[in-house]
């Protein structure tokens, strides 16, 4: 819409400087004083035709012809008294131009040849008999009549041209998007087949044995041994729905019964800790506020990272889960006792808490973790704007 507007002034302001230019030549060609009421209406004829040049393209081949009728007026007028004044041309330019840069087939070249037979006709009646010059008559018809439309035939086929090459660009680099996804489909389908193959099938197997070892143990007096082996249970059972719902979205399938974890499941999230053994104690502070999916789901994979590490890492006996709804922010505070004798590896620590770093710095949130002053307690903090997503 700019750019038509934007043409629309140009084509305006070109009629108008066309118009105001041709009537100050007609005007000091002399006529008024001969012929005043036919020099006005020259006048207005000319004016008219000149602002016609801004009327729509479609009307280029009506314009070139009203022109044509305006300067063999004008050339009249000039022969009748005798006047040897100059042609009015900046408006029969234009429509020249006009005429070859919007007009296509036979109708533009018989306005070219109409355009050509005003200019020779308008010479013959102004230039004298004792003057005439076949040469100099075929240089100024050439020159008005044929050049501009010419320039005009030049302009629209560099346009078209540049135009098709414009559009051979764009579908280059829709060809070339295409290719992109179609190879990240089939990379991202490569791989949910390897993941499928390598993992789902050992999770399945491991959850299948033990399940089948605890119900071998049902009778058994080792309550430890079976609630552990319901934990392994659980963790596969959890971790086959994960690797499902993960190999989907490589699959390219977003199913909507199927969304992402968020602050809704974390009670889900803690009952499984819970039947691992490790005996977590929910806290919230505030209204559950609604978080931008990604920012629910990035939560949910900080505080299954905490639950994780307290289990893996804390006394295993007890931890504290504490969340804190603010008006533009949600803090999530673990804190559990450490163990009596530290863990030999200690390897894994650092990788859950990196973990936890990289997705609190996706949000431009801060992340605070450490023992406490008398290293009986390890307490893990992170603030993350609501905002920030």
């Amino acid at each position: 819409m700019d750019v038509s507007r934007s043409l629309a002034r140009q084509s305006l302001l070109v009629a108008v400087v066309a118009a105001v230019i041709d009537g100050v030549v007609l005007w000091l060609s002399g006529m008024f004083s001969y012929a005043p009421w036919h020099t006005t209406a020259a006048m207005i004829g000319i004016v008219a035709g000149d602002l016609a040049l801004a009327a729509p393209p479609r009307t280029a081949g009506v314009v070139a012809v009203a022109q044509v009728v305006v300067r063999l007026l004008a050339a009249w007028l000039l022969h009748t008294h005798g006047l040897a004044a100059r042609i009015t041309d900046v408006g029969f330019l234009v429509a020249g131009y006009r005429a070859g840069a919007w007009l296509a087939g036979p109708s533009s070249v018989l306005t070219m040849l109409v355009m050509c037979g005003g200019v020779t006709f308008s010479q013959l009646m102004i230039v004298r008999d004792t003057t005439r010059d076949w040469r100099l008559l075929l240089a100024s018809t050439v020159s008005a009549g044929c050049v501009p439309w010419l320039v005009g035939r030049y302009t629209a086929a560099r346009g078209a041209y540049l135009a098709e090459l414009e559009q051979r660009e764009r579908l280059r680099k829709q060809e070339h998007q295409v290719a992109v996804e179609r190879a990240v489909a089939e990379e991202r389908a490569a791989i949910a087949r390897d993941l499928h193959d390598v993992i789902s099938h050992h999770v399945s197997a491991i959850g299948i044995h033990a399940g089948a070892a605890r119900m071998a143990m049902a009778d058994s007096t080792n309550g430890p041994a079976t609630q552990s082996l319901t934990a392994v249970e659980a963790s596969s059972r959890a971790a086959l729905v994960d690797l499902r719902r993960q190999l989907d979205l490589l699959h390219g399938r977003d199913d909507s019964g199927q969304r992402q974890p968020g602050l809704a499941d974390i009670e889900g999230l803690v009952d499984y800790v819970r039947t691992a053994g490790l005996n977590v104690e929910v806290i919230v502070h505030g209204s559950a506020a609604e978080l931008p999916e990604s920012l629910d789901l990035t939560v949910y994979r900080i505080v299954q990272e905490m639950l994780t590490n307290a289990l893996r890492h804390g006394d295993g006996e007890h931890a504290l889960l504490d969340v804190e709804f603010r008006p533009t922010r949600v803090v999530i505070r673990a804190t559990n006792p450490l163990p009596p004798v530290p863990a030999t590896d200690r390897t894994a620590v650092p990788r859950g808490l990196a973990g936890i770093r990289r997705r609190t710095e996706l949000f431009d949130g801060e992340l605070d973790y450490g023992p406490d002053a008398e290293g009986t307690r390890w307490h893990t903090t992170v603030s993350l704007p609501i905002g920030g997503a």
